[in-house]
């Protein structure tokens, strides 16, 4: 039996953890009363971008679960976001906006429109970035 009204899974890599990253969690939590925040494996994260996160999954869990917005955290393990609502139930999934009106987020939709969860778009904020901060820490290490 579920003890909170409106529970909330908030997933992401929460790689070198910046600004952008405290604001979903932030917003999130303002869905629901009850956040918890999937953080993505090491092995899935380098699957689906191609490069394995800077910080350990342990190490980004604990950042994670120190943010006083979130509720719980766990690791994603699983290729698919409906495999993390059976295990944990949630009514409502946050996503950035810039999943809204894409393949993945389109199909997001779909999935979690058959179990009844809500999806919410939160704005994604744009001038900051872990690829962006690769970048730069790659730029400055470069012209050293």
């Amino acid at each position: 039996m579920k003890t909170h009204q409106r529970v909330g899974y908030v997933p992401g890599v929460f790689d070198m953890f910046h600004v952008g990253h405290l604001n979903i969690l932030r917003n999130a939590r303002l869905a629901c009363d009850w956040l918890i925040a999937g953080v993505v494996s090491d092995e899935r994260a380098e699957a689906v971008k191609g490069k394995a996160p800077v910080v350990p999954a342990a190490e980004r869990l604990e950042i994670v679960r120190a943010v006083r917005f979130v509720d719980d955290a766990v690791i994603e393990d699983v290729d698919e976001k409906l495999e993390m609502w059976r295990r944990l139930k949630f009514d409502v999934i946050v996503k950035g906006d810039d999943w809204r009106g894409t393949p993945k987020g389109d199909k997001l939709e779909r999935d979690f429109a058959s179990v009844g969860v809500e999806v919410v778009y939160l704005p994604y904020t744009v001038h900051t970035s872990s690829t962006m901060l690769r970048q730069v820490i790659g730029e400055r290490i470069a012209t050293g």
